[in-house]
């Protein structure tokens, strides 16, 4: 079932891409609006964006591997696959689930915690496909999708902090 929803759902997210080829009315899309920068500003937006997805990734990827190894639910490098442009864009949904489902696993942070982490998680993965509509609908997704995406970088750097304080060794006691 996860094969379909990630088939399907690249399928939409490459189709809603494309509409600068089959709805040309619509807009140029996002690279029309890097285009729009001229260069060597296009870029420069281009380069520092995914120099920004880069770490976030590795932000994610410290906290897989800050996991227990018995509760991870995936590879630590697997967060990665946001950059495989445009199956990201649903792959960005699983790999929240699975970060949360592995610090749900481990047991450090709270579920409460968790939960709200991964909130933010969704709510920036749907605002972000949001942003590849044309018109009002794609600025105001984005608009809404950026702040969702640093809240969400914020908390996983408090999850790696917490996650990386060792735990203090067990006592050692004398037995006669």
């Amino acid at each position: 079932m996860r094969a379909v929803v990630k088939t399907v759902g690249t399928i939409l997210v490459a189709i809603i891409l494309g509409y600068p080829l089959w709805a040309p009315e619509w807009g140029l899309g996002i690279l029309g609006e890097i285009g729009a920068l001229g260069m060597p500003g296009g870029l420069i937006a281009v380069a520092v964006f995914f120099g920004l997805v880069a770490l976030y990734c590795r932000a994610l990827q410290r906290t897989m591997t800050l996991v227990r190894p018995d509760a991870r639910t995936a590879p630590p490098a697997s967060v990665w696959w946001m950059f495989a442009i445009p199956y990201n864009f649903t792959e960005d949904f699983f790999i929240v689930r699975t970060v949360s489902a592995s610090m749900a696993a481990d047991a450090r942070m709270p579920g409460g915690f968790i939960r709200w982490w991964a909130a933010l998680g969704y709510g920036w993965c749907g605002f972000q496909i949001l942003s590849l509509f044309p018109g009002m609908a794609g600025y105001i997704g984005g608009a809404i999708a950026l702040p969702l995406w640093a809240a969400h970088w914020i908390m996983t750097d408090r999850v790696n902090r917490r996650l990386a304080i060792r735990q203090p060794a067990s006592p050692l006691t004398y037995s006669p």
